[in-house]
């Protein structure tokens, strides 16, 4: 026979009732991440076979179809992966502002994007096709600081390792397929570049289209009074903040020596003579080990630290720096350049967002994120500009030894910077 509580409605009793509900929500998201991060994770997944189609043959399509120098693609390819970093701060800025417009300013970013990939068939030249490539850019720009701060805020602090690895695993899983498609319509087809175009732009309409209908429209975090109006001011003031400001800064100096995708797939294809119609399938081995690491390391980011396998990553990415200065030229190659190159994204890109989460304030959560995105895509820019011009000046084997010395130096600084963090955390 049911008994009533005669102290079920006193004060007492609904905060017990308030603590089981946090405690059994807590024990939920330890075990799985919230519906929004695998929502936008579906949408990361379905427009990344759209951009990797495009990323797997534009080298190529540059360099070979059109002809164009080493330096002109490093210019086109800073453009690509930089160019978003003008924008990222308007992004984050506009959907803080609104307080669930992360969403919907992260729509329009993926919009963008998709409408510039039958743009491509138009441009034939450098600079058409770098101001499409720009607009591109912008849609990114727009979209990565929004989505970033929605996954961050439907998750708890002690899984945000997890939901970000979730979600990069989802995204690369995207970036596994999107060569593979590529190079079946190179290998199907006459005008394969257009094809290979066309059939971009509808799969990431259809990535519009999930985030619309599946994306809640507002974050899963509780609404938490808003101490700071959210400002650029504000976004920028936030590098105030000593573990910010390492965030930032440390990101900064490592982007500078970061080789982009594109010249580690040239590089690779120079040393092992890939023939052109392999050369889509490079990023796949990139991809697939980004897929099988990003969910083991981001939870192991959130056991022993955040920032031992964010400077862990870099160590990958120096040894395949390192394999690719060597003399050997063996059949695995190949695969432990891409292995550790998959390797060093995993530890670092989702990695790098749950660590800078939890220097960020809720109400700024989109701006403090973007803050720390365009130091990093800013760094990066400025090394795809350097590398192409001196691979153009002095070869590519010198370019990428300066580029390995700069690295090693790079991550011995930041070592040095964020030692008394990962000290702080472990306390």
């Amino acid at each position: 026979m049911y008994v009533a509580d005669s102290r079920a409605g006193t004060p007492a009793a609904q905060a017990s009732a308030e603590g089981t509900a946090r405690r059994f929500a807590a024990g939920r998201y330890r075990t799985a991440v919230a519906p929004t991060v695998l929502a936008l994770g579906t949408v990361s997944l379905i427009t990344d076979v759209s951009s990797e189609m495009v990323t797997a043959v534009l080298p190529l399509y540059l360099v070979t179809g059109l002809g164009l120098s080493p330096l002109g693609f490093g210019l086109l390819d800073g453009v690509y992966n930089g160019f978003s970093a003008l924008v990222r701060l308007a992004g984050g800025h506009l959907a803080d502002r609104g307080g669930g417009r992360h969403k919907w300013v992260a729509g329009i970013g993926y919009g963008i994007s998709a409408a510039c990939k039958p743009l491509l068939l138009l441009a034939q030249s450098l600079t058409p096709i770098g101001l499409v490539l720009a607009a591109d850019r912008t849609g990114k720009g727009l979209r990565t600081a929004p989505r970033d701060a929605l996954i961050s805020l439907a998750s708890t602090p002690d899984t945000r390792g997890r939901a970000f690895g979730v979600h990069r695993a989802m995204d690369t899983a995207g970036a596994l397929l999107g060569p593979l498609v590529a190079f079946w319509i190179l290998r199907e087809t006459v005008d394969g570049y257009d094809a290979v175009f066309t059939v971009s732009f509808c799969v990431a309409v259809a990535g519009v289209l999930v985030l619309v209908l599946f994306v809640p429209g507002s974050s899963a975090a509780p609404a938490v009074a808003t101490t700071v109006r959210p400002t650029l001011r504000a976004a920028l003031a936030l590098l105030a903040r000593r573990d910010l400001r390492r965030v930032t800064v440390c990101a900064l100096l490592l982007g500078l020596a970061t080789v982009s995708d594109s010249f580690v797939y040239l590089l690779l294809q120079r040393r092992q003579g890939v023939p052109d119609r392999w050369f889509a399938l490079l990023p796949l081995g990139t991809a697939a080990a980004f897929l099988l690491l990003a969910v083991p390391l981001g939870r192991l980011a959130d056991r022993v630290g955040r920032w031992r396998v964010f400077l862990a990553g870099h160590g990958a990415l120096l040894t395949a720096y390192a394999l690719l200065l060597t003399s050997w030229h063996g059949p695995a190659l190949p695969y432990a350049v891409l292995l550790l190159h998959g390797c060093f994204y995993a530890a670092t890109d989702g990695v790098l967002m749950a660590a800078a989460s939890d220097s960020v304030p809720e109400e700024l959560r989109s701006s403090g994120l973007a803050v720390v995105q365009t130091g990093q895509a800013l760094a990066r820019f400025a090394c795809s500009l350097g590398f192409g011009a001196a691979w153009s000046l002095w070869g590519d084997r010198t370019a990428l030894l300066a580029s390995t010395a700069a690295l090693a130096l790079c991550a011995t600084v930041s070592l040095t910077t964020l030692r008394p963090a990962a000290r702080e955390a472990a306390a």
